[in-house]
């Protein structure tokens, strides 16, 4: 595809190792899932490569680009989810992405939202489960993404809700309304 070298080109100028090291980790894993489930391959692995290609950005210069592209404020000093966002707006500028369910797959990765498309689960479950990710009941999670995306996913957010809330944080409101959907809808 047109923008994987360009995007890769982009992602070894601005992010540290550690991060790029994920981000083929959630390229790799969302190629294995979109054959699995029967999503295309390239797209999923061309969206695993945008959904952090911002996340590098912090304090005053993430805050001014929240503000500069209209972006709701309550992605202030939120780096967690204002980069998918960020993300979001900034694959159409600057690389001329136009596919909207590439795009969304960017831009809900961190939140999840109601009626995900399957593309969207794909990405989100990727990041979450990617190799080098080690959190308790990641192992279930990716064997349960072998067999169900659809409860992998809901399983995913529930971790995620979890563990906002012993935070203190409130949690997205997207990321609700994806818990409620599929557990009315599976």
């Amino acid at each position: 595809m047109k923008n994987m070298e360009s995007i890769d080109n982009f992602l070894k100028a601005h992010l540290k190792e550690s991060r790029l090291r994920h981000t083929y980790g959630v390229r790799d894993t969302a190629v294995h899932l979109a054959k699995l489930y029967g999503a295309d391959p390239e797209k999923a692995a061309l969206a695993a490569l945008y959904h952090d290609s911002y996340r590098w950005l912090k304090g005053e210069e993430m805050n001014r680009c929240i503000d500069e592209l209209g972006l709701d404020k309550r992605y202030f000093d939120n780096p967690s989810l204002a980069h998918s966002k960020i993300a979001a707006i900034m694959i159409q500028k600057e690389f001329g992405e136009s596919d909207s369910d590439i795009i969304n797959a960017v831009c809900y990765h961190t939140t999840g939202r109601d009626k995900m498309s399957l593309l969207e689960k794909i990405i989100y479950l990727a990041d979450a489960i990617e190799p080098s990710r080690e959190y308790p009941r990641v192992d279930k999670l990716r064997a349960l993404a072998e067999i169900n995306l659809d409860r992998a996913c809901l399983e995913s957010l529930k971790n995620t809700a979890d563990f906002v809330k012993k935070t203190g944080s409130p949690l997205d409101s997207d990321t609700t309304a994806a818990i409620k959907y599929l557990e009315t809808n599976i």
